[in-house]
């Protein structure tokens, strides 16, 4: 039981045998203790004073008068109506053998009704989860780095939550954009190929996209010379025209064109699994919308037949939107080809064919949110229940110095090369530690898979750690940094843990018994009370889709664990008890900081 479980029972007993009444959950109202106060915990007494029909600063004395009597509470004092409390060490000491003796602490078997209520068979519900959603005309980025590390966290994080979660991802393989690159390998490419080239496949169709936006732009400049206005220009450029067309002959199954395009997919996938495969990050399913989007069009035409959505002159349909405050939305356009909408409606009916969905997240940058608001409403027209659940995670942009990033304009920074050159940089940091320190000699071996965690783990961490809803502003320099709010500082302090717990193996250290009047040092009392945090923080995180509530907690534990480390010894305390009472502290946060970070998708370190 934990210690606001504790105090909450303790407190119901004693409103109940002092005033005759039984105070509800709502009622007990526990908070950490303000730093001006002793005190551990403080309950707040305001709610009982109706009842007892006395002053607030009596109710909280005479409710302490009672708590006093049990033997985890030490002491406490009462100011106004507030009650603060001071638990025994021997509470804390049982709390921390607690921790010790579960593998799986912080991570719960079952969401709790408030914050995730139960399906209708009463069993762990199912919540899909879609990130990354790359289109396969351009390798992953810094912005797809931030999405999928923040989908992929919070499945984790869910998972740890109690639910069952699938990892979905809907890859945008058609389109015009796609048609764009596959025009331009036809014309410029020479039969350029991944093998032939030596070049990741993402990365060779990535070139042919840039490439098609230069000629564009060189056509269109020369047709606004010869006396065109730029929409005209831009309108009736042949190689726009040209990949229209493409897109035609592909929606009507061309052989020749849907070869092309498989060819080409096929590169693509190969390049985003290798690159998935270095993030540290993976799906349980995948859909394409080449396979949905004709279940979103026949969607969309039943619609059309039963008066929700209506047909231009021209041709496209559309949605009218005006009574839920919204404008109007093209659902087809006047060829007949689909949108994006189109397609989400229908990757949304396969998915909740497919599996029994308890809540849809979609992790997608803000710049989405009405594409996301209009889907639900959109659904929901057309008759599926869950069109109003669906829940749209918006995650602000990755910002560049410069300025936002253009895929177009080729300006970019490229997922493979950042991860190469966070892997360098922490690779030279090592080396240039391993000069200087004699402990690292010899291990020449271990450096490149070290430098691969160090990394990566600051990569994520940097990017996980800043509130999902703020834009950021990517600093590798800074991420890398071994001091401060860093991945490495947290890997370093684990890291640290380990060599002491291999120390003490290799000196036969053996575990003494704790007695049940073990006095705490302040550090010591301070760590523990922090590790028993640790399932709330989890809890947290999963109400607010937020990985950074998991970074904070981790790092304030690491950075409790070194001001205990720098203060008192752990190996060479005289104390057998002592030493094993801190031992045991040592490797319980060496198990929460690497459950902390696994839930941020960062390994850990066993030496740096």
């Amino acid at each position: 039981m934990t210690l606001e479980q504790t105090i909450s029972s303790l407190a119901k007993s004693a409103v109940r045998s002092l005033y005759g009444v039984e105070a509800a959950d709502s009622q007990i109202q526990l908070q950490k203790t303000r730093p001006e106060f002793e005190g551990n915990i403080t309950l707040v007494v305001f709610p009982f004073v109706k009842a007892a029909r006395k002053a607030p600063q009596v109710v909280a004395a005479e409710i302490g008068e009672v708590l006093a009597k049990n033997p985890i509470i030490s002491k406490y004092n009462a100011v106004q109506g507030f009650l603060n409390l001071s638990v025994s060490d021997n509470f804390w000491v049982e709390q921390l053998r607690t921790i010790d003796a579960d593998e799986h602490y912080g991570r719960f078997n079952r969401p709790s009704e408030k914050a995730f209520p139960q399906n209708k068979e009463g069993v762990s519900p199912l919540m899909m989860v879609e990130y990354s959603s790359p289109n396969t005309n351009k390798p992953l980025h810094l912005g797809h780095v931030r999405n999928n590390l923040l989908g992929f966290s919070i499945a984790q994080i869910q998972e740890a939550n109690g639910w069952k979660v699938v990892k979905t991802n809907i890859v945008n393989d058609r389109g015009i954009h796609i048609c764009k690159s596959m025009l331009a390998w036809l014309k410029y490419g020479n039969g350029e190929t991944p093998e032939n080239s030596g070049k990741k496949g993402d990365h060779l169709i990535g070139d042919y996209y840039v490439r098609f936006d230069k000629e564009y732009k060189k056509q269109i400049a020369e047709l606004m010379a010869a006396g065109k206005d730029e929409e005209t220009a831009k309108r009736e450029a042949p190689l726009i025209l040209e990949a229209q067309e493409m897109l035609r002959k592909w929606e009507a199954n061309d052989p020749e064109i849907r070869a092309l395009w498989k060819k080409m997919n096929e590169w693509v996938y190969a390049g985003f699994d290798e690159t998935y495969r270095r993030m540290g990050v993976s799906f349980d399913k995948i859909y394409y919308e080449s396979n949905t989007y004709l279940e979103g069009k026949s969607e969309v035409e039943k619609g059309l037949a039963s008066g929700q959505f209506y047909r231009r002159e021209d041709g496209s349909v559309w949605a009218d939107l005006a009574k839920d405050g919204l404008d109007e939305k093209l659902l087809l356009r006047s060829d007949g080809t689909s949108v994006y909408m189109t397609q989400d409606i229908g990757t949304a009916k396969l998915r909740f064919r497919d599996y029994p969905i308890d809540k849809m997240v979609y992790v997608v940058g803000n710049e989405q949110e009405y594409h996301f608001k209009v889907l639900s409403i959109l659904l929901d027209r057309l008759g599926f229940p869950f069109g109003k659940e669906l829940v749209h995670f918006s995650y602000g942009m990755v910002e560049l110095p410069n300025g936002k990033m253009k895929s177009r304009e080729g300006t970019v920074v490229d997922a493979d090369e950042l991860m190469d050159k966070m892997i360098a940089d922490a690779l030279k940091i090592n080396e240039d530690r391993a000069t200087q320190s004699p402990s690292l000699e010899g291990r020449d071996g271990e450096r490149l898979e070290i430098a691969r965690k160090v990394g990566l783990g600051a990569l994520k961490y940097f990017i996980l750690k800043v509130d999902p809803r703020k834009n950021m502003l990517f600093n590798p320099a800074e991420s890398i940094d071994f001091n401060g709010n860093t991945g490495p500082f947290i890997q370093y302090t684990y890291a640290r843990i380990q060599s002491v717990l291999r120390k003490a193996e290799e000196t036969g250290q053996r575990n003494a018994k704790l007695s049940d009047q073990l006095n705490l040092e302040e550090k010591e009392l301070a760590l523990i009370q922090r590790l028993t945090e640790y399932p709330s923080t989890v809890r947290t995180a999963g109400e607010e889709f937020s990985p950074a509530v998991i970074c904070n907690y981790a790092y304030a534990l690491a950075c409790d664990f070194n001001s205990f480390y720098h203060d008192l010894s752990i190996l060479n305390e005289p104390d057998a008890e002592k030493r094993t009472l801190r031992l045991m502290l040592a490797k319980n946060v060496a198990k929460i900081l690497c459950s902390a970070m696994t839930l941020l998708g960062i390994e850990m370190p066993e030496r740096m």
